[in-house]
Parts: structure tokens; C-alpha cells; sequence
């Protein structure tokens, strides 16, 4: 399976950090692990994949993937929106959905500890508040296997598609109320699940609303599972719209090619620098691997120092009500 890798060197290091968790009651969350050390460059791989209605099939894949990642040196692997299971027919989804200590979540921690690999998993089917709904959640699991995070889907997709299928998320999902930073071996991680990506506000809320408390966000990733319609108008463009404006990375993994007989995704998996540039792709949007590329979070700050955005908003002023 074939893949770009971009390489970036980099012999700065950040020194180990401590930050606390916090939760607020407007439905923030920010996790973070104590002395944790960051190292300042990595390698990351964002997973481009078809999967189907075959919980067994999927793993067989995404196993093959992960040890197709470590041996090119993988640091943190990131899977897409509904890696373990795409169904095929209305229900499937919550047939199959299950709790996060559940069987399915259980072989994928396994396999994060097997060999000894973060791993990123989009848009796994959490079991809902009743049988009628489940959650879109985002999971970080760590090289042990074990659970650091989730983030559970805040922008449900309910789209008449032009020229497609029609969408009702909303029918079947509990949207989640938490926005999610993670610290990391690999700088801080902002979580969001597809749609999200185009809601601005959440991904400036990610970078910009609590540099106070030093945990915005530097890595931003966004599994997804865009139609073919969607991505080819706006997939790539938004990614690099959600880098520049937030001078973050991004890592976007993503589903390729035909489910079944109706759904089809688009595709192209891609890395994106903060300046915009995307640094890693596959040469074929549809085949199944992983787009590499190392991260240098030097360039990051690099990026940050030159562009002083963040002092130069105006928070105070957007929200000011218009007069009329």
C-alpha cells in the first residue's frame, strides 16, 4: 500500500508538562495525562479505507493497517468515521452498536497494545441513552490499549445530498455537548468527527478560547466519511481552511469508494501543515493505506510566532449585538 510521507527534521524538544483535567459545566472537556512528555516531531498516518457491514472484515483490515504503520514508523495511526462497521441497511448501525468496554472496542484496544501504537478511532457506534440511539464517538486510545479520551459527535449530518442520498443522522444518534482537547505525546489534540468540519466556530474554540490555560489546540483531527457529492466540493478546502485559520495540523482519515450498492464515499485522506500545505496524500484517492507524514511542531510555533493571530483577535468586539 502506497503512501507519501513528507519528512521534516526538528532537535528541539519540549520538556515535560502537567496539565489538569477540567470540565466545565458548559460542556467543555480537557484531558490531559500529568509529566506527560512531547516530543517535538512524529510521525503520523491518517488510514484511508472502505469499510462495510462486516465487523470481521473491517478488523482484518484495520490490523493490516496498523502493522503496515509501524513498520514504517508510525507514531499516532488515525482510522475514519465508522472504521468497524458501515451499515448497509437502516438499523444495522444500532444493531451492532455496543458500550465502549463492549467486545468489539476490546480487539482494537488489544490491538493499539499489541503493538504498542496511539491509535485514532473515528465514529465508532457507542450504545446510546435507549435502544433507539447510539452516539458518534471519536475514541484516542494510547500504546497500552487504554481509553484517554472520547469525544462523541456534536454536528449530526442531516443533508439532502444533491443528486445522492438523503442523510438523517439525527434519526438514530444522540449528539454529543462536550468540546475535547487532548494532551498528547504529540502535541494537544483537538477531536471532532466529520460534519463538524463545517462549523468554524467549534474548531476556533478549539484553538483560540482557553490559551489562558495553555491547552488550545496544535493537532486537530477529523475522521470522516464524506460523500462523494460533498468531497468533491468542499473536502480538501475546508481541511485547509480549518489549518490556516487555526494554524493547526490537521489529520483528516477517511472512508473511499462504494459500501454497498447505495453509499459512496470520496475519499483522499489527507496530513495538512498549519500553513495550509497539505504534506501528505495517498496517490489514489480510493485505494485502501495510509497517507504518512512526520509532524514538526517546531514549524507549528514557527508558523504562530510570524502570524500572531491570536493577538491580534477581537473576541471581545464579535460579539458585540449589531445596531440597527
Amino acid at each position: 500500500m502506497a503512501a507519501i510521507v513528507a519528512l521534516k527534521s526538528s532537535r528541539l524538544w519540549r520538556p515535560a508538562i502537567s496539565v489538569s483535567f477540567y470540565c466545565s459545566r458548559r460542556g467543555r472537556c480537557f484531558c490531559s495525562s500529568t509529566n506527560m512528555a512531547t516530543s517535538r516531531t512524529f510521525k503520523v498516518g491518517a488510514v484511508q479505507m472502505t469499510s462495510i457491514n462486516d465487523l470481521h472484515a473491517n478488523f482484518t483490515t484495520c490490523s493490516s493497517l496498523v502493522k503496515e504503520a509501524v513498520a514504517a514508523g508510525v507514531n499516532l495511526l488515525c482510522f475514519p468515521e465508522n472504521f468497524s462497521f458501515m451499515g448497509a441497511k437502516l438499523g444495522e448501525s444500532l444493531e451492532i452498536a455496543e458500550m465502549l468496554d463492549g467486545p468489539i472496542m476490546q480487539q482494537y484496544r488489544s490491538l493499539a497494545r499489541d503493538h504498542h501504537i496511539w491509535l485514532s478511532l473515528g465514529g465508532f457506534q457507542e450504545k446510546g441513552p435507549d435502544d433507539k440511539h447510539l452516539c458518534n464517538t471519536h475514541v484516542l486510545l494510547d500504546e497500552a490499549g487504554n481509553i484517554i479520551s472520547t469525544y462523541r459527535k456534536i454536528h449530526l449530518f442531516d443533508v439532502d445530498v444533491p443528486g445522492g442520498m438523503v442523510y438523517k443522522e439525527s434519526d438514530f444518534t444522540t449528539p454529543g455537548d462536550n468540546i475535547v482537547v487532548v494532551e498528547s505525546p504529540f502535541g494537544r489534540l483537538g477531536l471532532t468527527v466529520c460534519y463538524d468540519l463545517r462549523f468554524p466556530e467549534l474548531y476556533q474554540e478549539l484553538r483560540f478560547q482557553h490559551l489562558a490555560q495553555a491547552i488550545s489546540s496544535e493537532v486537530l483531527l477529523v475522521p470522516s466519511a464524506f460523500t462523494r457529492v460533498t468531497g468533491e466540493a468542499h473536502w480538501e478546502i475546508l481541511l485547509r481552511a480549518r489549518a490556516i485559520e487555526t494554524q493547526c495540523y490537521v489529520i483528516a482519515p477517511t472512508q473511499a469508494g462504494w459500501h454497498d450498492t447505495k453509499r459512496e464515499s470520496f475519499g483522499d485522506a489527507l496530513v495538512i501543515d498549519p500553513w495550509g500545505t497539505v504534506i501528505a496524500r495517498l496517490p489514489d484517492r480510493l485505494s485502501t493505506g495510509i497517507a504518512i507524514a512526520e509532524i514538526d511542531l517546531s514549524m507549528l510555533d514557527s508558523v504562530r510566532m510570524k502570524m500572531p493571530i491570536s493577538e491580534h483577535r477581537k473576541p471581545n468586539i464579535y460579539r458585540k449585538s449589531a445596531c440597527l
